[in-house]
């Protein structure tokens, strides 16, 4: 049976919470099954105790969940959209990214936060936003980005046993997607990119609902003679440039693709990174793909207009000289 996004999540928190006591999931309305539904049902089967509600104070309830971490806990907090993390950025910048750090190694956070990001429909400027490169750029924190149900479930559920404060980055768009979850499915080592598609002649590297765009745009390239290699990230921090290497130096040309705005943007230091340790191996520049510097448009039309997507990356390969 095929399972969406939101409910193979809700198996691996499900799976997780019976495995291990010190799960424990908090959030705005999580009882009630969080923003998206994604909780509903777990509140009943673990109680109160381990599916608690929280106040909505984005601030408190990281403090929260930071501190039930440091006392052995392993809270999984859910903020309903990345936009909103803002509101907790003192306490995962400056306190739980730092703890391990600073107590040489005496202290970990095993905490997870999930949420919610990217435009999906007529959310507006202030819950659609693609916020991962900010978090990217702190120390002490690791950033994951999935790009299917599969590679939720098993990423959600190597974050929550990884020991260091996770920012696990859910797509909204990605949500209704359905797919079979096999019975040995792999839990994916964070710090990990797979190749999504195996190609020679242009690497597309991507995260998130990107990856489906990447796969659809090789699909098209395909049918002209173009063999795309699509790299799933997976994860943003840390980056495996490893992964990234070996691809571009097989096919020498790279087109990075996301959908927050290009400027500052993950694909930045992607590009940067390649420059410099990979110089030798391009035939071409790095392009990058992503959105041009606006707020998302609360008309259906304009969001549209404005996202990158599967035409923005043939466009992209297609401009590549040679």
């Amino acid at each position: 049976m095929s399972l969406t996004f939101i409910e193979i999540l809700r198996r691996a928190l499900d799976e997780e919470l019976a495995r291990d006591p010190a799960v424990h999931l908090l959030g705005e309305d999580v009882a009630a099954g969080g923003a998206f539904g994604v909780t509903s049902g777990l509140a009943q089967k673990y109680g109160a105790q381990r599916v608690r509600n929280t106040p909505i104070s984005e601030a408190a309830i990281t403090g929260l969940a930071v501190g039930a971490a440091l006392c052995g806990l392993r809270p999984v907090l859910e903020i309903m959209f990345i936009d909103f993390a803002t509101l907790a950025m003192d306490c995962l910048v400056n306190q739980c990214a730092k703890y391990r750090y600073m107590s040489g190694g005496q202290l970990a956070v095993p905490l997870v936060v999930r949420t919610q990001a990217g435009a999906a429909g007529g959310a507006a400027a202030q819950h659609s936003q693609s916020l991962e490169a900010w978090f990217v750029h702190v120390p002490g924190l690791v950033v994951v980005a999935p790009s299917s149900p599969v590679e939720a479930y098993g990423l959600l559920k190597s974050a929550i046993r990884l020991g260091d404060p996770v920012l696990f980055i859910e797509h909204k768009r990605l949500y209704t997607l359905r797919e079979e979850l096999p019975a040995d499915a792999e839990l994916p080592q964070i710090g990990k990119a797979r190749v999504a598609r195996a190609g020679t002649d242009v690497t597309v590297i991507a995260h998130s609902a990107m990856v489906r765009n990447a796969l659809e745009a090789a699909e098209e390239l395909a049918r002209v003679g173009i063999s795309v290699e699509v790299i799933d990230l997976r994860t943003l921090l840390p980056l495996d440039m490893t992964t990234i290497a070996a691809s571009v130096s097989k096919t020498h040309r790279v087109v990075v693709a996301h959908e927050a705005v290009q400027n500052g943007g993950v694909g930045a230091e992607i590009a940067a990174r390649i420059g410099s340790e990979l110089f030798d191996e391009l035939d071409a520049p790095v392009i990058r793909i992503g959105c041009p510097f606006s707020p998302i448009p609360f008309a259906p039309e304009l969001e549209k207009a404005l996202l990158p997507g599967t035409a923005s990356i043939v466009q992209a390969v297609r401009e590549l000289p040679g």
